[in-house]
């Protein structure tokens, strides 16, 4: 059972995204609230999709410089996370066609020197851990759509519009990824009962 690694920090409230304004281009102030509305979430959502912690912060940037570009097209009629999820699943696809991941272990010696005042953040790390080896058993596009529903509450035709896939194929994603996903919690625990025994 891999453990988690120590929660990655985000940004304090990231200022107006400045930086994002071309020359020549108006910053627009509706985005700049939508980037310090939805900045954390976004960070949040790289994790559960797979990012490694240290390559958070970029990536949740390169997401906001995608959606900045995009924005002038974005109906705003229609909700925001799933736009910004199907944009994010992207830099994220992209992202691990060039990365490799590794987790670290916590060794018996550091779970043996854990103070007591910190087992329930350790058992909190662990649960957090299991989830996200769990959800490394998932292929990138169904974890990508059980991640948006079964931990956002993504509708799951709003999410098939924003990543651009048939309805049926989302549904289809969904059920794998939801079996693949309990079939992993279960081999998890048997290896750590394993572990532990």
């Amino acid at each position: 059972m891999t453990a988690a690694p120590p929660s990655p920090s985000r940004p304090a409230s990231p200022g107006a995204p400045d930086a994002l304004a071309s020359p020549g281009r108006r910053f627009d102030p509706e985005f700049a609230a939508l980037y310090r509305a939805e900045f954390d979430w976004v960070f949040r959502t790289l994790r559960r999709l797979g990012a490694r912690d240290a390559d958070l912060e970029d990536l949740a940037h390169d997401v906001m410089v995608v959606a900045y570009r995009a924005f002038d097209a974005y109906d705003r009629s229609r909700p925001i996370k799933p736009w910004l999820f199907g944009i994010a699943f992207r830099v994220v696809s992209d992202y691990r066609r060039r990365a490799r991941f590794s987790r670290e272990e916590l060794s018996a010696d550091e779970r043996a020197t854990t103070p007591a005042h910190q087992e329930s953040d350790l058992e909190r790390a662990h649960a957090r851990a299991l989830v996200l080896a769990a959800l490394d058993a998932l292929p990138l596009d169904q974890r990508a759509v059980f991640v948006a529903v079964e931990l956002d509450e993504t509708p799951v035709p709003e999410l098939a519009r924003a990543l651009g896939i048939p309805l049926n194929t989302c549904y289809s994603r969904l059920r794998l990824g939801r079996k693949r996903f309990a079939e992993a919690v279960t081999s998890l625990h048997r290896e750590d009962a394993g572990r532990t025994s």
